[in-house]
């Protein structure tokens, strides 16, 4: 099964800009759709971000949409996420994880296990 591995996240102001990365290991992703997810204690794990195998395609949340842009390098089986005009809302861990279609990662069926996150602090 694929590995995941979060990083980038920190403490941030409210307005700032903020850049993940998520490396994958153990399978070839580059046929597969990614994305990025959010949660915060006692609510369910939200995806925010989705960006088909090709590239060509991205999906995004309302609350994000403007905001955040999702990239990826499949030659380092890399995926990002940046992050502007953060809110203290925006205050989550941040996972990723992949799947057959953004369709299926929009209803959180993903092909890899889960990795530790990455936390992001958002100050208001």
């Amino acid at each position: 099964q694929v590995q995941l591995v979060e990083s980038g996240g920190g403490l941030v102001q409210a307005g700032g800009p903020l850049g993940l990365s998520c490396a994958a290991s153990g399978r070839t992703v580059s046929r597969y759709a990614m994305g990025w997810f959010r949660q915060t204690p006692g609510k369910e794990r939200e995806l925010v971000a989705a960006i088909l195998w090709s590239g060509g395609l991205t999906w995004y949340a309302d609350s994000v949409k403007g905001r955040f842009t999702i990239s990826r390098d499949d030659a380092k089986s890399t995926v990002y996420l940046q992050m502007n005009s953060l809110k203290p809302d925006d205050t989550a861990v941040y996972y990723c994880n992949l799947g057959l279609s953004i369709t299926t990662l929009r209803a959180s069926i993903v092909l890899g296990s889960w990795g530790q996150g990455t936390q992001v602090t958002v100050s208001s």
